[in-house]
């Protein structure tokens, strides 16, 4: 779903086409779910904060001056997702972090590589990597999204890209 057409459907349903939201939720759902989940690797928390994001945007949408409205709901969610992770480290103790986000995936033995090897990457450049390939966002947004320089996000990028080729392809970092 592109920007356009989320302007589109906010559109509508701001003039009280209430149906208009729930396309959106379909039509970005899985990829806003994907970006929540490289961030905490919790399922459960990944669907709790997926409602939260949309309980957001129904009870407040944005405002119509907001140029980029796709980029703009990615915030929120990778925000949301923090803080989320944020929390938890203050109430988990040390020794509990690594089995919390560690957990196996029970997807297809490729998506358990894939998610393997996002792990064993940076935080960061895991975000940006899913940003771009899930969440299909251009480089000038993510770098808006995480308040990091342009060419940052483009070297992060590319070297992330390397270290999973390299992992799933049997090497190691």
């Amino acid at each position: 779903m592109n920007n356009e057409q989320i302007k589109q459907i906010f559109a509508a349903y701001c003039d009280g086409d209430e149906s208009a939201f729930d396309s959106l939720y379909k039509g970005l759902q899985n990829p806003i779910y994907t970006i929540i989940f490289r961030i905490t690797w919790d399922k459960s928390a990944s669907e709790d904060i997926l409602q939260e994001v949309f309980i957001k945007l129904f009870l407040s949408p944005p405002e119509p001056s907001i140029n980029n409205l796709r980029a703009y709901i990615f915030q929120i969610a990778r925000n949301l997702a923090i803080d989320s992770v944020r929390k938890q480290t203050q109430n988990i103790p040390l020794d509990e972090i690594s089995e919390t986000i560690h957990q196996p995936l029970e997807d297809l033995s490729l998506r358990m590589d894939i998610d393997a090897a996002l792990k064993s990457i940076p935080a960061q450049e895991c975000q940006i990597v899913t940003l771009h390939v899930i969440g299909e966002l251009k480089f000038r947004e993510i770098s808006e999204i995480m308040k990091i320089p342009l060419g940052t996000v483009f070297w992060k990028y590319q070297k992330a890209i390397g270290k999973l080729q390299k992992i799933i392809s049997g090497g190691s970092l």
